[in-house]
């Protein structure tokens, strides 16, 4: 068939313009290659290669008019550094990339960044974590992933939280297993949280190199574990530790967000031994766009690997995924030119690394990306300090075939039960190993490990406390003493077994000779485990070390020697009254005569007489009636009632004269020689101590001239030098702590005494190395052993049984009875006196007045008494004092009437 001349040119001028359209098209989408190292053999790197692939299509999707294009060409870096550096060599020689997207680890990352830093092509990695790999010394290293150390918070709150006091980091031996330990160990160091031990596995290790660390591991006392590891290397280690029996109850298993994150793909078998472990992971929201990434990404999964059932993506697929659309807008945005004004050729092209040349446009591409930020499937997109951030975490515990959220941590808020982060609250309850709900207490002292090593001291004197003894038939050490039973006592009320054994430390360091602080500080530097002996609880001691509670008496007192105070005085009849007592009982019997004679003296003859005969009667009256032979009868009330007051007071006086009397010439009365420390400054007297003894050093710091102290070794010197005395080559006085103190009384009663003030200390302890999980256990069972019966054993055992010492009932001041003892009864004394007398006065002068008021005279007279002589007495006279007929004393006959004035009757005169 013949084709019509202008059809034909129809056709080649469509198909000029399509192809020249083409051609304008291709030139207004620039290509702009890029390149990505995955590891093809490892389901992580195909499902990272799939997430590329998906973010190219739905950005390009999304962004259709975008004049660039990313040109992906991806290689395979396999397992180990060579062959990643490999293929990044062959991207930027033969592909000539602006940017490597990749490598998989951190080790393999660090090689590639070299690579970068020459090229100064951008190093974009979604998933290389080590803290190692800083932007100081990679400038063009970038990472879309947050930091190891990020997550370092979130752990050590765990720790704290659940109050562990040592873990052991179980960690891969690479950059990246290695680059977060020192920041996990700092943090552990402020939360007083020990690291005894850290197990490295080498990335490559067999199975019994596993086996073998792991065994090393369960023969320790720690039982918190924290692994940081990739989770192919994890996966192993945990199946290892299943099969040694360490996955179940008490132990403690933290694990890393390196295998946090990729729970749901480590697979069935990693996960069943597995049961009961903590992870700590970065929180990424579920979103609408997740779920449309993970229904996409197993779909296209299935395709490419038609029999494998695809993993659910983890958080480095959404990571890949955003590092796809930063760099895709970050091209976009940067306006690179023209290809073949891309690299540069600096210095020698013989050798591959030579011929790369150095990008100039990498420096605008790598600046792009750091300012690039978006909203991502995976969060908020924006890199500071050249890598992602991420302050929020999410606690998971492996339960079943996945895990459980436990809850969340964040710095700002601690942990929270709901991601919103607003209140902070404990997390979920944790199913442990083992299936066990209740927390582990983080250690555990294995039956097969080896035993504490104790340290004991070696000691002269006092063994009571620390006695050591060697039998000279097997040459065996015998340790023996209060301390040694005390800690036996104590660890075998312990909930748990502790195997230990005693090691005197002459056997250790030599014969020396140690102070106690320094034997302390041995259990710091790991000489010995412990330490038991009479060791004192003091602050710098335990600046190094821990100490359990005391478990005797504290404080440091002084012991002087004791004398008996009884007087021999020809005087002595006068010292149970003090001098101000005596003259209140003078005054007191002048006073009593001197009331009396007032209330009496105007009716009573025998209270009459010369000025010379009352005085001697005021006198002498309070005496006759104290020994019970008054000489003058009283009459009146007032008068009776003020004597039987005195008597009663004299006879109050009179029995407590008798007995302090009694008690100062019979009683054996001992004082102590010093009563308290200034006087001993004073007189410059020589002071005792412990040889030994940090009780040195307090002397010291009290101002006790250094010359003026003398050392001891044993309670039979201490009683020698102050037997002596200060001025005979002895002492005045020793300052030890009150239980050597205690001791040296019981042997020497009513020869010295525990005197002045007590200086505190923490008493005895035992001594554990810092953050020690055997303190607050130890701690808990001295007190059962002290609260109970068995103390009593083991004092009389050491001690022998609580005798009475008259050395402390008698040691004590005889006080002479002072006025002030007796003040009360002076008081109510005086005032009882002073009312009677006040009465007695008062009625004198009633009298008075009422005899002026109502005198009469006699007017008239009805019968003129006559004398005997029959002479008339009177026949008018005035009547005073007669205005009441009981007033008046009826001598005899006869009797006249008296009359007022007026006429009316007055009373009657009565004549004798």
């Amino acid at each position: 068939m013949k084709i019509p001349c202008t059809h034909l040119y129809q056709c080649l001028s469509l198909c000029f313009i399509i192809l020249t359209c083409q051609h304008g098209l291709i030139e207004a989408q620039r290509t702009i290659d890029v390149g990505a190292l995955l590891d093809f053999t490892s389901p992580r790197g195909r499902a990272g290669r799939a997430a590329i692939a998906l973010a190219l299509e739905d950005f390009y999707a999304f962004n259709a008019n975008y004049s660039t294009r990313l040109a992906v060409h991806v290689r395979d870096c396999k397992q180990d550094d060579i062959s990643a550096a490999s293929a990044a060599i062959d991207l930027l020689k033969n592909i000539r990339v602006q940017a490597i997207i990749g490598p998989r680890t951190s080790t393999q990352a660090k090689f590639v960044s070299d690579l970068g830093n020459q090229t100064h092509i951008p190093i974009i990695s979604y998933s290389a974590t080590s803290p190692t790999l800083s932007s100081d010394h990679n400038p063009f290293f970038l990472r879309t992933t947050v930091n190891d150390s990020s997550q370092v918070g979130a752990i050590t709150a765990i720790v704290s939280h659940f109050g562990w006091h040592e873990v052991v980091p179980v960690y891969e031996d690479s950059d990246f297993g290695m680059g977060m330990i020192p920041y996990l160990v700092d943090s552990f160091q402020e939360i007083n949280t020990q690291v005894p031990y850290r197990s490295v596995i080498h990335s490559y290790a067999t199975d019994e190199q596993i086996n073998l660390e792991l065994l090393k591991l369960k023969s320790m006392p720690t039982r918190v574990f924290i692994v940081h590891m990739m989770s192919d290397l994890a996966a192993r280690v945990f199946s290892k530790a299943f099969e040694n029996d360490m996955m179940s109850a008490g132990y403690i298993w933290i694990i890393t967000d390196s295998v946090a994150n990729v729970i749901d793909s480590i697979g069935p078998l990693a996960i069943s031994s597995m049961q009961g472990v903590i992870g700590v992971r970065p929180y990424i929201e579920s979103t609408k766009k997740i779920s449309d990434f993970t229904g996409s990404l197993k779909y296209r999964l299935r395709q490419e690997n038609p029999n494998i059932d695809p993993p659910e993506p983890t958080v480095y697929e959404l990571w890949a995924y955003d590092t796809i659309w930063a760099v895709a807008i970050a091209v976009e945005n940067a306006q690179l030119p023209n290809q073949n004004e891309w690299f540069s050729q600096i210095g020698d092209n013989s050798t591959d690394l030579g011929r790369l040349g150095v990008s100039k446009t990498g420096t605008r591409l790598l600046n792009v990306i750091l300012n690039t930020a978006f909203d991502g499937i995976a969060g908020k997109f924006h890199l500071v300090d050249r890598q992602l951030q991420s302050s929020n975490f999410e606690i998971v515990n492996v339960i079943g075939k996945s895990y459980q959220q436990l809850g969340f941590w964040t710095p700002q808020v601690g942990f929270a039960s709901t991601p919103t982060f607003t209140a902070s609250s404990v997390m979920k309850p944790v199913i442990w190993p083992g299936h066990s709900t209740a927390t582990p207490k983080g250690w555990q002292i294995p039956t097969a490990g080896k035993k504490l090593r104790v340290g004991v001291p070696m000691k002269d004197g006092f063994q009571q406390f620390v006695k050591i003894e060697r039998n000279k038939v097997t040459n065996q050490t015998i340790v023996t003493g209060y301390c040694i039973d005390m800690f036996d006592a104590v660890m075998q009320s312990l909930p748990y077994y502790v195997p230990y054994e005693y090691v005197v430390l002459e056997d250790v360091d030599g014969p020396s000779n140690l102070t106690y602080t320094q034997m302390v500080e041995g259990v710091y530097l790991r000489k010995y485990d412990a330490f038991v002996g009479d060791t004192t609880i003091i602050a710098n001691r335990s600046l190094y070390v821990d100490f359990t509670l005391p478990y005797t008496d504290t404080g440091v007192q002084m012991v002087v020697p004791i004398r008996d105070k009884r007087s021999t005085s020809m005087w002595i009849f006068l010292k149970p009254l003090a001098d101000d007592l005596w003259l209140a009982i003078v005054l007191l019997f002048f006073y009593t005569g001197f009331v009396v004679w007032l209330i009496e003296h105007g009716s009573n003859v025998e209270f009459g007489g010369t000025r010379r005969q009352q005085l001697l009667n005021i006198s002498f009256f309070s005496f006759f009636t104290f020994l019970g032979i008054p000489k003058e009868r009283v009459l009146n009330n007032l008068s009776k009632f003020a004597v039987i007051n005195w008597m009663l007071v004299a006879w109050l006086l009179e029995k407590n004269y008798s007995a302090s009397l009694t008690s100062m010439m019979t009683v054996q009365r001992l004082q102590p020689t010093v009563s308290d420390m200034n006087e001993l400054l004073k007189n410059g007297e020589f002071i005792g101590y412990q040889h030994q003894s940090f009780v040195e050093d307090l002397l010291k710091s009290l101002n006790f001239d250094e010359n003026k102290l003398r050392s001891y070794s044993s309670s039979e010197q201490y009683a020698e030098a102050l037997s002596k005395g200060s001025a005979n080559g002895g002492v005045a006085a020793i300052f030890d702590e009150i239980p050597f103190l205690k001791l040296l009384l019981s042997e020497h009663c009513n020869q010295y005494a525990m005197v002045g003030r007590i200086y505190k200390t923490g008493g005895f302890g035992f001594v554990f190395p810092k953050g020690s999980p055997l303190v607050p256990d130890v701690s808990r069972a001295i007190l059962n052993v002290t609260e109970g019966d068995k103390i009593v054993e083991i004092n009389r055992a050491w001690f022998g049984d609580e005798v009475s010492c008259s050395t402390q009932e008698n040691t004590f001041n005889y006080e002479r009875l002072s006025f002030h003892s007796f003040r009360g009864v002076f008081l109510i004394t005086a005032v009882l006196w002073g009312l009677a007398l006040f009465i007695s006065v008062a009625l004198f002068f009633v009298k008075k007045i009422s005899a002026n008021n109502i005198s009469t005279k006699v007017s008239n007279v009805e019968a003129f008494p006559t004398d005997k002589e029959g002479d008339q007495v009177a026949s008018s006279m005035e009547v005073i004092n007669c205005t009441h007929e009981e007033e008046v004393v009826t001598i005899g006959e006869p009797i006249i009437n008296v009359y007022t004035e007026s006429g009316f009757p007055s009373g009657r005169v009565v004549f004798s």
